[in-house]
């Protein structure tokens, strides 16, 4: 039994206008190597990949991308490589991942995705459930990795590392310069291998293989097409804005996933768009090198420009006094956008301050040149709009980025459903929502209140899973999401929680862990939560610190701090000593951020007892998915006797 959502684009009268008018010249059925053909024949000088590292600025055009792809796939054919195998990418998000996975592709091969941090045990069942012949790499680790499970694995027949090789003597290694080279030779000799393998690829054929990063269980490898890639790109581009020229895309988020491998790779392919590559690492000051007009992103990276935007414009008593009034006539000025059901138009023809009059447009305008602009300045200056998704972005959070000028349009979707399903309209934006459906797209509601989907930007299968494959559907080939969803006006939707997230009390309350959770975002002291309680009496939770922000308020106080008994990475507390975890100052801002966090829950969905971590979850100590979402059985196992003594 299931409520059909009767989502039609049409309720959206300004969509259908824009699109009249739109030039969306780029919206096209190809394959990959078509489109990447395409490009190099209409934008042969333009640059398709900027990038800078320790020794300088680099830029590729379109031409020299293809020049590269068409070695890359040479080589490839030299080496035995046939039309349908597999080829995986195991590195960190850079021009090399993105010119790796074009050239398996333009050999007719399928790219396997493999995030850079995984054990040596999740890439040995990666590489021989895909079968894959050849790893590129960029880590002298995931090379050691390789080594040790090599003879596990008989279809694995070369690594192509990115970096200098130290030593070349072993044939099983090769440096991606002189495979390149070597690629280039074969080309110019036989130039007919690589058209007739590139001009082979059909719609149908498989196209990647993304392994979903295991939230729950083991991954699954999830296979799409070049046809369901098409139908993902295009759908996107008919529910953005028109691209330009001059767009620049910001690219930081892991290529091994589809939001930024789709959204991100693949729209600004289509537009003819240039790429730039950044990290999390180097964002802020990339924000300003590269000047972006579109990225993609998570609601964690949103939190952490957020905080460090306050923390900016933050200090002296005018500093603290301009922040203060700043944000209550940001706040003010949002409220006075949204229309009675809390839609607010962030299209670029529009601006906040059209809906203000009044004192209240005077002091925005004082606001806007004290705070706002110096936000969108932190943020390049030239951004047209941005995108979140991989997590539910807090109502407040979207509201405070949206009154400042900063336009982010959240979406919903998953690996399977090659990322939007669902979207917010430039014109019409509900925050705390993720849109309604996209065009193309169909919805409904099961009866326990999970969101189904259908389209032809779904999943082919699970790699070697049928029966998984077979579950994943509704008789009527509908995908399950997993998702719980609440439909708002106009057909919107809300993300209640994922249904594996739902907390049943011994009660028979339910509570949704996400709501919990999701509140903490923007406590200042708190850099996490995770919230337990099924078959119990009332909700517990596991609380990280944001050891750094503790660290500098306690000196702010001139509380002594041993900065030396405290583990950093990349220049951020990840551990700190078990005294400091005693300190009553220490627990007193603890206690204070999860105090606000309860007084908007009710009564029994508040947080009656927690642990406090000593250690921030990462992806590398396995609490947190690449994508930077919390992997909750994780945290349970680790935390399983303290989180019971809690309820003893």
């Amino acid at each position: 039994m299931f409520l059909l959502i009767n989502v039609k684009i049409q309720q959206l009268e300004p969509l259908g206008d824009f699109m009249e008018k739109a030039d969306k010249w780029y919206i096209d059925t190809l394959t990959y190597p078509q489109l990447l053909k395409r490009n190099a024949k209409m934008f042969p000088q333009k640059t398709a990949q900027w990038w800078k590292d320790e020794k300088g600025e680099y830029k590729l055009s379109f031409s020299e991308l293809m020049e590269n792809i068409k070695s890359i796939s040479s080589c490839l054919i030299e080496h035995g490589f046939e039309k349908g195998d597999r080829a995986a990418v195991m590195a960190k998000t850079s021009p090399n991942w993105a010119l790796s996975d074009y050239g398996i592709m333009s050999a007719g091969g399928v790219s396997v995705s493999v995030y850079p941090g995984l054990s040596k045990s999740e890439l040995l069942y990666i590489l021989e459930d895909s079968g894959s012949k050849i790893i590129f790499t960029d880590d002298y680790s995931n090379i050691e990795k390789i080594k040790n499970i090599k003879e596990n694995l008989i279809n694995l027949k070369k690594v192509i590392f990115f970096g200098d090789l130290k030593d070349k003597s072993d044939p099983f290694i090769e440096n991606f310069d002189d495979f390149i080279k070597n690629g280039k030779k074969f080309y110019e000799k036989n130039p007919e291998e690589f058209e007739k393998r590139s001009d082979s690829v059909t719609l149908n054929d498989n196209m990647m293989i993304v392994y979903t990063s295991g939230t729950t269980g083991q991954p699954k490898g999830v296979v799409h097409t070049h046809f369901s890639f098409n139908a993902a790109c295009k759908r996107d581009l008919s529910m953005i804005p028109v691209l330009k020229e001059d767009d620049v895309f910001l690219s930081f988020l892991p290529l091994a996933h589809t939001y930024e491998k789709e959204c991100g790779h693949g729209i600004a392919m289509y537009g003819g768009c240039t790429i730039a590559y950044s990290s999390p690492k180097t964002l802020v000051e990339d924000f300003s090198f590269f000047s972006p007009t579109i990225f993609m992103s998570v609601p964690r990276i949103y939190e952490r420009i957020y905080i460090q935007m306050k923390e900016k414009s933050s200090g002296s008593k005018i500093k603290n006094y301009i922040l203060s009034k700043g944000i209550d006539t940001a706040v003010k000025a949002i409220e006075k956008s949204a229309d009675e059901y809390g839609f607010i138009n962030m299209s670029e023809d529009s601006h906040i301050m059209e809906n203000l009059s009044g004192s209240l447009k005077i002091k925005y305008k004082i606001f806007d040149k004290l705070l706002y602009s110096k936000v969108r300045k932190l943020m390049g200056g030239r951004l047209r709009f941005a995108f979140s998704a991989s997590g539910s972005l807090s109502k407040e959070l979207c509201e405070a980025f949206l009154s400042m000028g900063i336009r982010i349009y959240e979406g919903y979707g998953s690996t399977e459903t090659m990322n939007t399903v669902n979207l917010n309209r430039p014109e019409k934006i509900l925050p705390g929502s993720v849109g309604p459906l996209c065009e193309g797209v169909e919805g409904k509601i099961s009866e326990d209140g999970e969101w189904l989907v259908k389209g032809n930007n779904l999943f082919k299968e699970y790699w070697n899973k049928p029966e998984l494959t077979k579950e994943a559907f509704t008789k009527d080939g509908f995908y399950k999401t997993g998702d719980i969803v609440e439909v708002l006006k106009d057909g919107y939707i809300r993300i209640k929680d994922r249904k594996k997230g739902l907390i049943v009390l011994d009660t028979g309350k339910n509570i949704y862990s996400a709501k919990i959770e999701s509140l903490f975002a923007l406590r200042r002291y708190i850099d996490t939560a995770a919230a337990f309680g099924t078959d119990k009496k009332f909700v517990t939770a596991v609380i990280v610190p944001d050891f750094d922000a503790i660290i500098k308020k306690m000196k702010s106080k001139k509380i002594d701090i041993k900065e030396e008994d405290f583990v950093f990475e990349d220049e951020i507390c990840i551990e700190a000593p078990s005294y400091f975890m005693e300190d009553s100052y220490f627990k007193r801002l603890i206690e204070k951020d999860v105090h606000k966090v309860n007084a908007r829950l009710e009564h029994y969905e508040q947080i009656k007892k927690y642990i406090v971590s000593n250690k921030r979850f990462t992806e590398k100590t396995g609490e947190l998915t690449p994508t930077l979402k919390i992997k909750k059985n994780i945290v349970f196992e680790k935390f399983k006797n303290k989180i019971e003594v809690l309820y003893s």
